[in-house]
């Protein structure tokens, strides 16, 4: 099913237009939520609770609008909910310790140190505009916050992100020396 055809029937299908949302977007859905969460099982998790509450909440998506945005906007919410989840329940930062299995990992370690110093809402960000590709007013539709709102956190969240990495590669360089 294109996409197109997918928009106008998704909220009055069933279970063969679920199928094709995450034949779809299964995989860059996934993708997006490891890189807000830096944690490859709680992202699938992500996105089985982001398509559960897709299909259940169908009638509520509007036909003939995107929905690739609608998605993107309910995996976001569900990964800020996990978390401020893991905070409430931690009331710690996350930690560095926790090896992941690496073949599932997709992050290098240095950049995933980097990631973990920004907020889940500017990875989001990040990730969306240089790994997704995707424009500011696609941005505005996902995130309902404006065009200029969005450009000006995304520099932001940049340069807060190439400072992390100027301190992890500082610290690579002192090991070197």
């Amino acid at each position: 099913m294109d996409v197109d055809t997918l928009n106008n029937t998704f909220s009055t299908g069933g279970e063969y237009e679920l199928e094709c949302a995450i034949e779809l977007y299964g995989q860059p859905l996934l993708r997006y939520c490891h890189n807000i969460l830096c944690d490859y099982h709680k992202a699938q998790d992500a996105v089985q609770t982001t398509f559960i509450k897709a299909y259940n909440k169908r009638t509520s998506f509007i036909s003939g609008s995107s929905l690739s945005a609608w998605l993107y906007r309910i995996a976001y919410t569900t990964c800020m909910d996990i978390l401020r989840k893991r905070k409430f329940l931690f009331f710690v930062p996350e930690t560095k310790g926790i090896q992941s299995n690496t073949s599932a990992n997709f992050i290098n370690e240095d950049l995933k140190e980097a990631l973990l110093k920004l907020t889940g809402a500017e990875r989001a960000l990040i990730f969306s505009r240089v790994i997704d590709e995707k424009s500011y007013k696609e941005l505005e539709e996902i995130y309902r916050i404006p065009a200029n709102t969005l450009r000006k956190r995304y520099e932001r969240a940049k340069n807060k992100l190439i400072k992390a990495l100027e301190v992890e590669n500082s610290y690579y360089k002192r090991l070197e020396e």
